[in-house]
């Protein structure tokens, strides 16, 4: 991932962006932040419809009456729906963001980059567990992108634990660009209706996605993330320069594990690692699809859609190991 990070970025940077990348290592690097939480089925249950999945399993309950049962085990990248952000409003940036890991000014525009994750696949978390979470900045990298704009690049570990130990390490990146001063012009991109492209072959299987704004808001509400993209159409367009309301990382990140799980002989099946990058935004109305490429017990998946031009690309990719 580090790797790919740097394809996308120099490693040259100013001394100003240098600075701040260093104290914000000095200033989070003193001690992991640990915290404890009961693992809810309310979490996971409404998850799971959001997901416009109404069972969690084929052999569960329909969970639109009843909560999945304590002792079923968290389907892979479901954690991320727990251990939400804990901070007061005053204690949030401008745009609703936990600055828990964010550099000082001008550094205020936050964007989920990607990561990895690696399960232990005897020792999955359940409904009902007590987890601990484990949180430590690994690094914050000051770089300039291929543009020319100067970037910081951070890097979090969250490891979980249950009873019985370590269930799973959680890698992520967040690429952190400097505030905009004033409006910021919003290009115009083409509207097109026709859908992503077609399986290559009869090996690649393909699921189709559709955001909606209250969609958004149920997963922003759910994982009570207040970043302003996520819900606030004004904010993205007079801000942002974004079309539209942006899809969350880790709610694509959540759909492409569920697309695996979906093709298996044994859908309890927990991956080895799964790592993942983000290359594009997503936004509410706009129809994307995922293809899913099976090789020997890997799987590749790509999510595509259409860029402001109206040219196909890929906005997220992942590669997971079985």
């Amino acid at each position: 991932m580090q790797h790919a990070l740097r394809r996308l970025a120099s490693s040259k940077a100013p001394s100003l962006t240098r600075r701040l990348a260093d104290d914000l290592l000095k200033k989070a690097q003193d001690a992991p932040i640990v915290r404890k939480q009961f693992l809810d089925a309310n979490q996971a249950q409404r998850l799971s419809l959001i997901l416009n999945r109404p069972r969690m399993y084929a052999d569960t309950a329909d969970l639109r009456q009843d909560a999945p049962a304590s002792g079923t085990p968290l389907p892979p990248g479901y954690h991320l729906v727990y251990f939400t952000p804990a901070a007061l409003p005053d204690e949030l940036g401008n745009d609703g963001t936990d600055i828990t890991f964010s550099p000082s000014l001008p550094f205020t525009r936050r964007m989920w980059a990607g990561g990895e994750i690696e399960w232990e696949k005897g020792n999955p978390l359940r409904i009902g567990d007590e987890a601990t979470e484990t949180t430590r900045l690994l690094s914050a990298e000051p770089k300039t992108s291929r543009t020319g704009e100067d970037i910081i690049i951070v890097r979090v570990e969250k490891t979980l634990e249950n009873a019985k130990g370590l269930a799973l390490v959680d890698k992520r990146d967040w690429v952190f660009r400097t505030k905009l001063f004033g409006p910021s012009p919003l290009k115009e991109g083409k509207e097109s209706k026709s859908q992503p492209p077609s399986p290559q072959d009869s090996s690649q299987k393909y699921r189709d996605f559709e955001q909606t704004p209250v969609s958004l808001f149920r997963f922003s509400a759910l994982t009570f993330n207040a970043h302003q993209i996520h819900y606030s159409r004004q904010w993205c367009r007079e801000v942002e320069s974004h079309p539209d309301i942006v899809v969350h990382g880790p709610l694509n990140l959540i759909n492409m594990l569920d697309f695996w799980r979906d093709v298996q002989e044994n859908e309890y099946m927990i991956p080895q690692s799964i790592k993942y990058r983000a290359t594009a935004p997503f936004y509410a109305r706009e129809k994307y699809r995922a293809l899913l490429d099976r090789d020997d017990g890997k799987t590749s998946i790509k999510l595509w859609g259409r860029s402001r031009s109206g040219e196909f690309q890929v906005g997220m990719m992942g590669d997971v190991v079985d």
